[in-house]
């Protein structure tokens, strides 16, 4: 058997985005989206998803290119001017540089947890903006702050070679990043073993994002092995809101949804082996 769960990041990023969400959930299409806490179209958010109890809702900590659940004041190191940094390039070297303390890294992922927690969501698992929990430095407070919420699952953000291999038109650039971050898994499934916590065997569609339309995906899912697997996606319409945010991905969300849509129900439908989920099922799964 193989276990699927379809994720959309940026959930209560737009309207736009929210309305493709619900969309892909109705139509059999989605499982899962992880919520932004201090995003700006956050209520709409969960008043949609308390009203679609079957899709799993996660958190989408965000740590950098955003704002703070905390105040300013309380993360001197992580968002000294009320903003987080704005580039993973610029966060990553004030991490490294020991600028910003792990403690301040679990108050506020503690903080966008409980955001949701608060207005009734149940968090089925976390995971990060830009996928920051490869390093060390931020899984590490990011795992005590999932487990004194009481959460249970957490994104395997490391995609197998097999579905690289199966997104050629990624950027060169892009694909040797993908390789290098590669080195940090056997780090993050120790870390994530010793928390208890329960994650996938992997996330597909990481190289594809931005650029994941039908054919990649029928490619994507042509391949996926035995196991239980992760496609991340950024589904969503564009809308004025959207053009008022900074994101580089814009059309390329309207043209995931229609690829979502196309592929997902019929495939998953001819092929009795595999079985959608989502976080919160893991545990219960007979992998």
């Amino acid at each position: 058997m193989t276990y699927l769960i379809i994720n959309a990041d940026d959930f209560g990023l737009t309207p736009g985005v929210n309305q493709s969400i619900i969309e892909l959930e109705q139509a059999g299409a989605l499982t899962s989206a992880t919520l932004m806490a201090t995003a700006g179209d956050f209520k709409a958010a969960v008043s949609s998803s308390n009203r679609r109890p079957q899709l799993g809702v996660g958190c989408h900590v965000i740590l950098v290119d955003g704002t703070p659940a905390l105040p300013a004041g309380e993360l001197p190191g992580l968002a000294a001017n009320g903003e987080f940094q704005p580039t993973l390039g610029s966060f990553l070297g004030e991490l490294v540089r020991g600028r910003i303390p792990e403690a301040e890294i679990e108050a506020e992922a503690t903080a966008q947890i409980r955001r949701l927690q608060s207005a009734g969501v149940h968090v089925t698992h976390i995971d990060t903006h830009k996928h920051t929990h490869v390093f060390v430095r931020v899984l590490r407070p990011l795992l005590r702050a999932t487990r004194a919420c009481g959460v249970r699952a957490i994104r395997n953000p490391f995609e197998p070679a097999w579905a690289a291999a199966a997104t050629p038109d990624a950027p060169n650039a892009r694909r040797w990043q993908i390789r290098l971050l590669g080195a940090r898994r056997r780090a993050f499934l120790r870390l994530v073993g010793d928390a208890g916590l329960n994650t996938t065997d992997g996330a597909i569609g990481v190289l594809a994002t931005g650029i994941l339309n039908t054919r990649t995906l029928q490619r994507l899912l042509s391949l996926m092995p035995q196991g239980t697997w992760e496609l991340v996606c950024h589904p969503g319409y564009v809308d004025p809101a959207l053009n008022g945010v900074r994101t580089r991905l814009r059309e390329s969300r309207a043209i995931e949804h229609e690829a979502l849509i196309d592929v997902i129900s019929p495939y998953v439908q001819a092929h009795s082996e595999i079985k959608l989920t989502h976080f919160g099922q893991l545990s219960g799964l007979q992998l």
